[in-house]
């Protein structure tokens, strides 16, 4: 009988990788691309293929044992966690959020999503969703025994809370009804700019603990920083400054820390960046158990994640490319570990949604959970060189910023002083130039647009107080330039319109030719296509060449004087060549942002 060896070397039959020798191949390559020449020392190899997230986090091409910090599941530093057991097949709940004004509308939405596959209901009361008046009707039928019930009443909490409580004791459920209160003064002051009251927020979390033991009171709501542009460094330092604000508060209004902690539930966006969502939620639990530890809270604590599809990656045009979007980023969310998960119907952004894009939204949490069998594998990306090393970067990098938060007074402080909408706007900047270039490409809206799309009609859905942090979409640019051609197209009876003058063979123009067209649409802009003499019936008075570097020197002078001839007043060039008669130029990288609102310009297109 053959014992079998206590590790298993699964590569014990080939050589050992080198390094270096990785690195010999790839600054091959590299100098293939002009990246790399032969005097460039291999030390600097790895250094040509690193990125930088918006955090400054270093982005490798290559990650080993020696990139990855020890940690087990379910010990500190909280990284990898493990439910108790029996709850691990169960998954993580499955938590779908309501806004319709009529709660009758509300309430048969909610009893739909319940009976299947829904865990637990997000209500969003008050101005931006159903009246808190309506409370008992939305919720009758609904077992508040059974499911969980999150609020989110902004300014009107306390009196939502009340509302809530008062039903939950009619019907005798005040030892078994969960869910969270979602008193978040702070997060009412980063979206609106007026803060609540944390005293009211301390006395409910208080009265939970006494009367009702399994309901949480006070959210930290990281969304509204994410949804103004924000990076995800920049959403946990601020999510974790409102956490110890609250537990300062809550510790403040006699709770014991543990009761506290237990008091506390994040919010957080995923996204579809689906290794940076992984780690942000390993790296929350990172910060959390830092903040209890040195809190002096039982062994143990981690932080209570509620992850929410990032509601800035959605998009008004093609939506139904959001369907992608939430699914990655709902399965960064169950690898990453979240104890609720909310998915965005894929047409939030068009309105209030129907109910084929509510059962998308469970549908997909069903598969991930039921198909996929996602939570049956304890942290799934724990062991993972780049996953562990980017949740270590991350959650370094959410500590320093949390720091300066502190040091500035506090998270209210922050906010009042302009010091997190600083912070945030430069991050936005940065990440708008790189979708205005397409390095951010968005499927649909920057990159392979549908000019002849229509779109599914949805009511209009109520808008949330707003007054503090911006809120941005990804796609806002772009998509400004698509209303834009939209209104002239429905004013004249026809979209503007570019002209694509070719150069030689099918063969020797296509790919340019592709790239300008699908550039072009991106802001709403329909392309012809046709040799440079076909320009004078082509009814536009906007032109681009498009053919190869080779053909460029020899003829795009003479095309450039033909297109003018005919009446062009500008004449792009798909390339970065410099020509007589060429006027610009687009290609990989460039601004398409104001290369669009250029030609819209000057085909006299009205903003």
């Amino acid at each position: 009988m053959t014992v079998p060896p206590e590790e298993l070397e699964l590569a014990a039959a080939f050589p050992p990788a080198e390094r270096d020798r990785w690195r010999e191949m790839v600054k091959g390559v590299l100098r293939k691309s002009g990246a790399a020449t032969e005097e460039t020392p291999l030390g600097e190899i790895e250094g040509l293929l690193t990125r930088e997230s918006y955090d400054g986090v270093p982005i490798a091409a290559l990650y080993t044992r020696d990139d990855a910090p020890p940690g087990r599941p379910g010990l500190a530093p909280r990284v990898r966690e493990v439910r108790p057991d029996g709850e691990g097949l169960a998954g993580w709940d499955v938590r779908q959020p309501h806004a319709h004004p009529d709660p009758a509308v509300t309430r048969e939405a909610v009893l739909a999503d319940l009976e299947n596959g829904a865990t637990s209901v997000w209500l969003r009361l008050g101005e931006g969703g159903t009246p808190v008046a309506a409370l008992p009707e939305v919720l009758r039928g609904v077992l508040l025994d059974l499911a969980p019930v999150v609020l989110d009443a902004g300014e009107r909490a306390a009196e939502a809370a009340e509302a809530f409580l008062a039903l939950v004791t009619e019907r005798g459920n005040q030892p078994a009804a969960s869910g969270n209160l979602g008193a978040d003064p702070l997060g009412l002051q980063a979206r609106t700019g007026t803060a609540g009251s944390l005293e009211d927020a301390a006395a409910l979390a208080a009265r939970c603990v006494r009367e009702f033991p399994k309901l949480r009171a006070v959210v930290a709501d990281g969304t509204p920083y994410h949804d103004a542009g924000g990076s995800d460094a920049e959403e946990l330092g601020a999510v974790v400054a409102a956490g110890v604000a609250y537990l300062r508060a809550l510790t403040g209004a006699g709770l014991s820390v543990d009761e506290a902690l237990g008091q506390i539930e994040f919010r957080v966006a995923v996204n579809a960046d689906q290794f940076s969502s992984i780690a942000k939620l390993r790296a929350l639990r990172r910060l959390w158990a830092r903040v209890a530890e040195v809190s002096g809270a039982a062994d143990g604590t981690s932080a209570q994640i509620h992850a929410v599809t990032s509601s800035a990656m959605m998009t008004r045009r093609d939506p139904w490319v959001n369907m992608l979007r939430t699914t990655v980023a709902t399965f960064a969310a169950g690898v990453g570990g979240a104890d609720a998960v909310t998915v965005q119907p894929f047409d939030a952004r068009l309105g209030l949604p129907d109910d084929f894009a509510r059962r998308i939204a469970r549908n997909t949490q069903t598969l991930l959970l039921e198909e996929s069998s996602l939570a049956r594998v304890v942290d799934p990306a724990g062991g993972s060189w780049y996953a562990e090393s980017l949740t270590e970067e991350l959650a370094q990098a959410a500590w320093t910023w949390f720091t300066e938060i502190e040091k500035a007074g506090g998270l209210a402080a922050a906010l009042g002083s302009g010091l997190v909408a600083d912070r945030i706007a430069a991050t936005w900047a940065r990440r708008r130039k790189d979708l205005a270039r397409r390095k951010a490409p968005l499927t649909g809206v920057s990159e392979f647009p549908n000019l002849a799309e229509k779109l599914p009609e949805r009511d209009a859905a109520p808008a949330r107080p707003g007054g503090g942090l911006p809120v941005v979409t990804y796609a806002q640019d772009f998509e400004a330039l698509r209303d834009r051609s939209d209104a002239h197209a429905e004013a004249n009876g026809a979209r503007p319109k570019v002209f694509l003058a070719t150069l030689g063979p099918i063969a020797v123009h296509t790919v340019r030719a592709s790239f300008a067209a699908n550039l072009f649409q991106a802001g709403g802009i329909e392309t012809v296509t046709g040799a440079p003499e076909e320009f004078a019936a082509s009814a536009t008075t906007v032109a681009c060449i498009c053919s190869s570097d080779r053909l460029y020197e020899e003829q795009a002078a003479e095309a450039a004087r033909v297109l003018k001839d005919a009446g062009a007043v500008k004449v792009w060039l798909a390339g970065k060549g410099t020509y007589e008669g060429v006027d610009a130029r687009v290609y990989a990288g460039c601004d398409a942002i104001e290369a669009l609102e250029t030609t819209l310009d000057d085909l006299g297109v009205n903003e």
